[in-house]
């Protein structure tokens, strides 16, 4: 019996990915192990490995489509005995040969209400569903359209085979078609609900084209990674109650101490077994604070508080296209030169795209470093599930008072961002002032 080879979820938030390249072709033999194929994720390239055996049947998704959705069928393996040439590759259940009927006419319009919605794109309109069968939607599509209370029996697909897609969702809901009608107690009909507010929104694309001279500009469309940035960043900023608490901090006994140990680095393979960078102890430092301040090492969740045991500390990495966040696991419990060369490794893979998704997702907190580029101070925009994230400017030399007397000193602006459902004023900056303790008494660090 052929086996379907489906769109894999490389981790538990992915919902849909490019098939960036076959690795086999139609006819070859495959063994349960054997790549067969890579996957692009808005963050990364995976390798995915085939878990039955067979010939190559019929590649269903040609390499280089985007946005295949999760369970999608991408392939098809005979097995054993099977002839692959006569595989047919699947399709979608046919409707029955039923009319469609019309789309609803919409409601009109209350004189305070906002203009009435276009009609729907085809791709949207209602159709009769097949009698009997599933509809054939993603998973993505079943939430928004559950969340919607549109009925996916009454959308038509516009996905590979016919699958419901997002679009088709968000076209049915724009168009305010194909709604699943309310469950109400037998004989009583049910009161209609009041419409939700729709929320605020920029201008559309036309009307911002229409600021600019033609010609004046080049389009470049969105990749994946830069739509997942724009929709977590959106979401942060319209979800998260943010707090902001800055410091100074004095570095010259911390770039002392970062002096001596790189000095004292041994050699292996001819070179130096480690090079620390001040990011490295900023890193080490947080995770300090976060073991002394541990109410602060928490997630928000509707429910209940997450207190975390651990302190995992995210590290914003630019990489061509938008940034990603490697996580530096443990951190606390980790040596300075652990840090500095996990941190090495992972920033390089990141910029190609080869992190697994366990190496940049979860966490406790990050650090957003931006000194390399002289910037004295700033504010980041917290990653959840993380309840703070520390914005790290330039170390510059400045004057300051010591003894009543004028002075001297590098010192180092930082920036503590905070989920206020999660972490208060006084709780962020307690945090902040353990932080600062072991930049200034950096030995602290190393027992």
């Amino acid at each position: 019996m052929p086996v379907n080879i489906l769109m894999p979820a490389l981790s538990p938030t992915m919902e849909k990915g490019n098939l960036a390249k076959w690795l086999k072709k139609e006819g070859d033999a495959i063994k349960s192990g054997d790549i067969i194929a890579e996957i692009e994720t808005d963050k990364a390239t995976m390798e995915v490995e085939a878990v039955d055996e067979g010939v190559l049947a019929k590649i269903v998704v040609p390499e280089g489509t985007a946005d295949v959705a999760v369970n999608e069928i991408i392939g098809v393996i005979a097995g054993e005995g099977e002839d692959a040439k006569s595989v047919s590759a699947p399709s979608a259940a046919p409707a029955k040969s039923e009319p469609a009927p019309k789309a609803a006419e919409p409601a009109p319009a209350a004189a305070s209400a906002a203009p009435a919605a276009v009609a729907p794109a085809p791709a949207a309109q209602a159709t009769a569903p097949a009698s009997g069968n599933r509809p054939f939607a993603s998973p993505l599509a079943r939430r928004l359209a559950k969340d919607a209370g549109i009925d996916l029996g009454k959308v038509q697909g516009s996905g590979p085979h016919g699958r419901i897609v997002e679009k088709d969702i968000e076209a049915a809901k724009q168009g305010g078609a194909a709604k699943a009608a309310p469950a109400a107690a037998a004989g009583t009909p049910a009161a209609p609900k009041p419409a939700a507010a729709p929320l605020a929104t920029g201008p559309s694309d036309e009307q911002t084209k229409k600021l600019f001279a033609p010609g004046s500009y080049e389009e470049i469309p969105h990749d994946g990674m830069r739509k997942t940035i724009a929709r977590r960043l959106t979401e942060a900023k319209q979800t998260i109650p943010h707090f902001y608490v800055t410091l100074d901090c004095e570095l010259d006994a911390l770039l002392k101490l970062r002096a001596e140990l790189n000095a004292a680095a041994p050699e292996k393979d001819g070179k130096p077994a480690y090079k620390l960078s001040v990011n490295d102890m900023v890193i080490k430092a947080l995770a300090l604070a976060l073991k002394a301040v541990p109410d602060a090492n928490v997630s928000w969740t509707d429910a209940a508080m997450l207190k975390h045991k651990n302190a995992d500390v995210g590290v914003a990495v630019s990489i061509p296209g938008g940034l990603i966040t490697p996580i530096i696991r443990d951190a606390c419990h980790k040596t300075l030169s652990q840090i500095s060369n996990e941190m090495k490794d992972m920033a390089a893979r990141a910029k190609a795209r080869k992190l697994k998704p366990e190496e940049y997702q979860g966490g406790t907190t990050a650090v957003s470093n931006l000194g390399m580029f002289g910037v004295k101070d700033f504010a980041a925009v917290v990653n959840p599930p993380h309840a703070t994230i520390l914005a790290v400017g330039a170390g510059e030399q400045r004057v300051i008072v010591k003894g009543g007397q004028p002075a001297v000193a590098t010192v180092m602006s930082v920036t503590l961002s905070t989920d206020h459902r999660a972490v208060d004023g006084a709780l962020g900056a307690e945090l902040l002032q353990a932080f600062k303790g072991y930049i200034e008494k950096p030995m602290a660090m190393l027992v």
